[in-house]
């Protein structure tokens, strides 16, 4: 599995999230495709640096970001306080073995990107079921994956995206595939909705 600590040591911004027009893009469809204006909890798996959270923080009251990167999260911590966001909780965490609190309340929103297709299989399903048991009902949840090879890749993005579309208690709200990456987003079926 990559080192993504290492990664991040040797290089201020290894995949180009900043510059790269993927990336940018990718951000701007990401937001732009969201259902809502406005959320109340957002949970952020894999945050890195901070740039899509910078964002989210501005559409949510609350976000909960996490990465197992110390020092990506120290990088994300500090963008935030540069820019007077007071409203993120950002923290180190290998997701899916450790799992951000949700006990109080559960995030209307669950963002996973360019995460999902380093696990194996034991912990894509737990993520998968961590995920759907923090969402809040009528919350969304969005995925969106890079769809070419890459060398350290273990899950195929069409794949996984097909286990989340596959839950019954799942609505898809929207599809876009390129070629290069994919996002979808679902919605959680009320309490009491079939």
């Amino acid at each position: 599995m990559t080192d993504f600590e290492a990664l991040y040591k040797q290089h201020s911004d290894p995949w180009a999230l900043g510059t790269a027009w993927y990336e940018r893009r990718k951000r701007s469809l990401l937001l732009a495709c969201l259902p809502c204006e406005r959320y109340r909890c957002a949970l952020e798996l894999g945050c890195g640096t901070g740039d899509t959270t910078m964002l989210l923080a501005a559409r949510c009251q609350t976000v909960q970001s996490v990465d197992l990167s110390e020092t990506a999260i120290a990088r994300c911590r500090q963008r935030l306080t540069d820019d007077g966001m007071s409203n993120v909780h950002a923290q180190i965490m290998r997701i899916p073995a450790a799992w951000p609190d949700m006990s109080i309340k559960q995030a209307d929103l669950i963002v996973v990107s360019e995460l999902a297709y380093y696990l194996d299989d034991p912990d894509l399903d737990e993520l998968l079921i961590q995920c759907l048991q923090s969402l809040a009902p009528g919350g969304d949840w969005l995925m969106c994956h890079y769809t070419d090879e890459f060398h350290d890749r273990c899950q195929n993005t069409d794949k996984m995206h097909a286990m989340v579309d596959g839950h019954p208690g799942l609505k898809r709200l929207v599809s876009h595939g390129d070629e290069h990456f994919r996002l979808d987003i679902w919605r959680k079926h009320e309490r009491g909705d079939a």
